[in-house]
């Protein structure tokens, strides 16, 4: 089982997330902000995993400490469950559609963090969640994973779905790119 357990501790968060990519999807989740767990609960569902997220942070002063510490701890989680990613895929895309909304999400787990973001929001906030911290969750993510991930909405109109169809794509090409499909890493480097 590829699975890890990370906790992150500070003056404004405390974060404790288990995760299992191998999983039955078993998933709890509690950030205290209820469309980022509706979000989290997407992307484990899509990807097969089972994720235990537990998160107390500063949210009377607002939503950003919280969202940046758990991207930071997640992605700190995913790659000490990848291990020395002998065997996985790396690569994967798709095109993913959530009613009006298609996004495209490619990824590449290269040790390599990069983030492209193109995901024009009309909203402030969706529920409790400032809708500019999403862009602040997977930049922390790709880093301390060392993944590069390139999002893309190709178009919609509901915010709600267009973020849906992002956090879903992202399970699904993670699951996918982290597939074992060999016995040797999948770089002509000989590492990643």
């Amino acid at each position: 089982m590829r699975e890890a357990k990370v906790m992150r501790n500070t003056n404004e968060t405390e974060v404790e997330i288990k995760f299992n990519l191998d999983g039955s999807r078993k998933i709890n989740i509690n950030t205290g902000i209820p469309f980022l767990d509706h979000m989290l609960t997407l992307f484990a569902f899509h990807g097969g995993f089972d994720l235990e997220i537990k998160c107390s942070g500063d949210l009377e002063i607002d939503c950003h400490h919280t969202v940046e510490d758990i991207g930071l701890t997640l992605g700190k989680t995913l790659k000490k469950a990848i291990g020395n990613k002998v065997g996985i895929k790396r690569y994967s895309h798709i095109y993913l559609p959530m009613d009006e909304s298609l996004c495209r999400v490619v990824l590449d787990i290269s040790n390599r963090p990069y983030l492209s973001y193109q995901v024009p929001l009309t909203k402030e906030r969706l529920g409790t969640l400032d809708t500019e911290t999403i862009e602040e969750f997977f930049k922390s993510f790709m880093n301390e994973a060392g993944l590069t991930l390139h999002i893309t909405l190709l178009y919609g109109k509901n915010d709600h779905h267009k973020v849906e169809s992002v956090f879903k794509a992202f399970g699904r090409v993670l699951k996918d790119a982290t597939t074992i499909t060999s016995n040797s890493i999948t770089s002509s480097k000989g590492v990643l």
